[in-house]
């Protein structure tokens, strides 16, 4: 009876020492657990699927690929690269089938971007364009998850509005207020949020992992207000992001000088200026 209430006991202390750092790592918060991850030549990468969503159904029209690089206080380089995936172009922007008429690229350092693919078209013998104040992911950017939660700000404000199911955020906040503490949502666009863009509500659902890291983001925007005043009043936007190596080792580089051209007069224009 002493080996077995021995042996009960030896099991019990085993299965709280091994509890302990998930219970501790569920109570962990959020926001100190991504500033953990900033540190010089470390990051994550992320992928996302834009939609539109209307009462006929779902259309997919654009994915994009990245990964932010961070140093000690965020991030301090990205690198997106997006492209159409829908064919049937009369059902989506009107904009973006001449803005993705090829894959577009888009590598942003500091406050540097520099484009390739997409309506950049550098001179001969060159391959990108620099621009010392630029969008962050190119013209079609507007179009991809406007939602850093890369960003502490933008992660401590949904999880704050958020209602909280397990490791899941559910909630709304408008783009006015995410433009206050967001650099990425400042610098999607060259003409800034308009009036109708910052009253516009937005809805989220951001699922952490057990890490307490972001997994996966779903965001839904107004169509009407956010892609244009044509779309019609039953279309919305719906943009899926999922998050993966974070702490992982991401290095960001300048594209050889030999093969960039300055913006000047090469800036292509948008009815709209300058959004994606």
């Amino acid at each position: 009876m002493k080996q077995m209430i021995a042996g009960i006991a030896a099991a019990t202390i085993i299965t709280s020492v091994v509890a302990t750092p998930v219970q501790a790592a569920a109570s962990a918060d959020p926001v100190k657990v991504l500033k953990s991850q900033f540190a010089a030549g470390k990051g994550v990468k992320f992928t996302d699927v834009a939609t539109l969503v209307e009462f006929a159904g779902n259309r997919s029209f654009l994915k994009r690929t990245g990964s932010f690089q961070f140093g000690r206080a965020g991030i301090v380089a990205s690198d997106v690269s997006a492209k159409l995936t829908t064919d049937e172009t009369s059902e989506i922007p009107a904009t973006l089938p001449w803005i993705l008429n090829r894959p577009e690229r888009t590598i942003r350092i500091g406050t540097t971007s520099y484009y390739t693919g997409g309506p950049w078209a550098p001179p001969k013998g060159k391959s990108w364009i620099k621009h010392p104040h630029g969008m962050n992911a190119g013209f079609s950017g507007w179009y991809g998850q406007l939602v850093n939660v890369a960003e502490p700000a933008t992660l401590k404000a949904l999880i704050t509005k958020g209602k909280r199911t397990g490791r899941t955020y559910t909630g709304t906040i408008s783009f006015g207020a995410l433009e206050k503490i967001s650099p990425w949502l400042r610098n999607t666009s060259l003409t800034g949020l308009s009036t109708d863009d910052k009253a516009a509500v937005l809805r989220f659902r951001l699922t952490l992992g057990s890490d307490q890291l972001p997994q996966r983001l779903v965001t839904v925007y107004p169509g009407r207000t956010h892609v244009s005043a044509a779309v019609g009043e039953d279309r919305q936007l719906s943009v899926e992001t999922r998050y993966t190596g974070w702490g992982g080792r991401v290095t960001i580089k300048t594209p050889p000088a030999s093969e960039v051209e300055k913006m000047g007069t090469r800036e292509p224009t948008i009815r709209g200026g300058g959004r994606g």
